[in-house]
């Protein structure tokens, strides 16, 4: 006989009133059918719960022949700062019923949790539609048995005065609580301690889950460690790779790296993987924001998943815990807790304490991984260091051999000039003296052209000579054997008798010689080597006649100025291109180095001159544009001499 009586009810009870109506509801459907469809919140840690989401608590019952909904949710106030997984809960809102719309309606709603799991999405809707009116016969048992609960739970409230414990009794269940939470203490300080101790992250694990396993008395305590690669190799208890720590929402499966087993009998799963959870599985999101899964019975939370529920029954587990690992905002594995033979009730302090030992293996591994990512620079910067250390040896050695080279190069170099140079002076005396002699011979009269030709002997001669004199005296300069002969000079009569001994060449150049005299007489005397000033007076008024069209000027003024004398030549000649003033000071470099330039020179005289220059501890420098002339400014500081 079928019936439709609608025996709901609603109201505040005691958590314990609801989980005695869930136990009743287990005994009665097993005995109705085996295959019944027995569903509770457990479930809901495969989906996706939009917030607010009722109700807290529910065990939903499907079958032909006996179907009913039990509903737990928060009462009103309680719902800040409790979440669905909250077990601590004193009372719940309790709303029971047997009517068949109200269970549809729920098993929709329950439904369209797992719209993105098809296999559960299927099975839900399947028992759904068995849903019927219950028989009478196991609707009157289920009340039956309620009342034979009830009844005790009421007696139990009547307080019989003579049943008081004497005085100084001390409860055995709450002594045995005392004992077991000091133990659990001392243990999570073990542990905490040793990792505070210890960087050596495998033997950390290994103590920390072999310790708490023999302490809850599990069957098996294992370590499972996701990975962030599809293809990657298993990792091993001797070595954990920290590359594969992963980001939320991007897991790609993983594998077991730890386990401590609680006997023979109990199969390993190390290296194992699972691959039934999809890698957008909501479950990763739970794990990230701190949830423990919490299952008592696989065979119930998992009824309606084949695939994980045969993975289950294939390891050995009944019943699980698991918490997650987590730091620095990323999810690196789950402490996962089995109990193999049978199902099992969690304690609130066996959850808490496996709870606690995840963070305490998160700050193992953070600590860790600080650790390896210090030695890792520190090796890189002392590998750094020395390949830095050895380009410095390699390139001094090399800039050491390059300045030898250089100064062997150089040395040769100055003494073949020198040599060459030295050698060359004899005969070319002996021509210009001879050239000279004949050209004043008074025993004859020369010819025009036996006079012109002599001219250019002793022309080119003098050139010669001076060219000569130039290369002795820069060769002698670079070797560090030149020395100053210091002592006080005018500085205008020096500069007049330059002047008057370029006159004729200038007049023969058409090129007007001026002097413009800008010194105080009372700072008319100077301190330096006057054969050396006026030799680099000289250079510079011959290079700027030498470069100054007909109908030109060349002026050569000086001053005074805080001890150091300002020479400065300034012509109307052709003037330097840009690009080229860097390389007027340097030797044999020439404006015009072509073969068929108009202006004679070697490109000795401005570089021997900036070296003597230099040798008083000045400086010189030059301004010019390309058709109106040039500049050459010599500052030459006063030197200090013996009297």
């Amino acid at each position: 006989m079928l019936s439709d009586t609608d025996l709901s009810f609603a109201g505040i009870l005691p958590l314990s009133i609801f989980n005695q109506l869930g136990d009743l509801l287990h005994q009665v459907a097993h005995e109705v059918d085996s295959a019944a469809l027995i569903l509770t919140e457990a479930v809901l840690v495969r989906a996706f719960v939009p917030p607010g989401w009722q109700p807290q608590r529910f065990i939903l019952v499907v079958s032909q022949q006996f179907s009913a909904l039990l509903l737990g949710n928060l009462p009103d106030g309680a719902q800040q700062g409790q979440s669905r997984w909250d077990t601590s809960l004193d009372s719940l809102h309790i709303h029971f019923t047997f009517n068949s719309e109200a269970i549809a309606s729920f098993a929709t709603r329950l439904s369209e949790l797992f719209a993105a799991n098809s296999q559960i999405y299927q099975n839900i809707l399947h028992y759904r539609g068995m849903l019927g009116a219950n028989n009478a016969t196991y609707q009157s048992k289920f009340t039956i048995l309620l009342l034979q609960y009830l009844l005790p739970t009421i007696s139990q409230n009547t307080i019989n005065p003579h049943a008081l414990p004497p005085e100084g009794f001390t409860c055995k269940p709450v002594e045995d609580a005392l004992t077991k939470q000091i133990a659990q203490e001392k243990l999570l300080n073990q542990v905490t301690t040793q990792i505070r101790k210890s960087l050596d992250l495998p033997v950390i694990i290994s103590t920390a889950i072999t310790q708490v396993r023999e302490f809850l008395e599990l069957d098996r305590l294992v370590i499972y460690k996701f990975v962030s690669a599809p293809n990657h190799s298993l990792a091993s208890p001797q070595s954990i790779d920290h590359q594969w720590f992963t980001k939320d929402s991007e897991h790609n499966g993983g594998c077991v790296i730890y386990e401590s087993l609680g006997g023979e009998s109990i199969n390993s799963i190390l290296n194992s993987q699972e691959d039934c959870l999809a890698v957008h599985s909501p479950c990763w999101q739970k794990y990230h924001q701190g949830f423990i899964l919490v299952v008592e019975d696989v065979e119930k939370t998992y009824i309606l998943e084949n695939c994980l529920l045969n993975f289950l029954r294939t390891n050995q587990i009944r019943a699980k815990v698991v918490a997650p690992i987590i730091f620095e905002n990323k999810l690196w594995g789950l402490l996962i807790a089995h109990q193999c033979d049978a199902p099992r009730q969690w304690t609130e302090s066996e959850k808490a304490l496996l709870s606690s030992i995840a963070e305490q293996l998160a700050i193992a591994i953070n600590q860790s991984q600080l650790m390896d990512s210090l030695r890792e620079a520190t090796r890189k910067l002392t590998q750094e260091k020395q390949t830095l250390e050895q380009r410095v040896i390699e390139r001094t050695m090399a800039l050491r051999e390059a300045l030898l080279a250089a100064e062997a190069a150089s040395r040769i170099r100055n003494e073949f000039l020198a040599t060459i140079s030295h050698e060359l002076l004899t005969p070319l005396t002996y021509v210009i003296g001879m050239s000279s002699t004949l050209l004043r011979w008074p025993l004859g009269e020369l010819t025009p052209r036996q006079r012109e030709y002599l001219q250019t002997i002793h022309d080119s001669g003098e050139r010669l000579l001076e060219m000569i004199n130039d290369i002795l005296d820069l060769s002698q300069i670079q070797a560090g054997k030149t020395v100053l002969n210091i002592c006080e000079f005018s500085l205008t009569r020096l500069a007049e008798n330059i002047v008057d001994s370029l006159l004729e060449k200038s007049t023969n150049a058409k090129v007007t010689l001026k002097l413009d005299v800008q010194v105080n007489p009372r700072h008319d005397q100077f301190s330096a080597d006057p054969g050396r000033i006026e030799q680099i007076i000289w250079n510079l008024l011959t290079n700027a006649i030498k470069f100054t069209p007909q109908g030109g000027s060349v002026t050569l003024r000086f001053w005074v100025e805080d001890n150091t004398v300002i020479f400065q030549v300034e012509d109307t000649g052709i003037g330097i291109p840009e690009e080229k003033l860097p390389l007027v000071f340097e030797k044999f470099q020439q404006v015009d180095a072509s073969y068929h330039r108009p202006y004679e020179g070697t490109g000795i005289g401005l570089a021997l001159t900036k070296q003597l220059v230099e040798l008083h501890r000045g400086r010189i420098e030059v301004e010019s544009t390309v058709g109106v002339g040039s500049v050459f400014t010599v500052w030459i500081p006063s030197s200090v001499f013996d009297k």
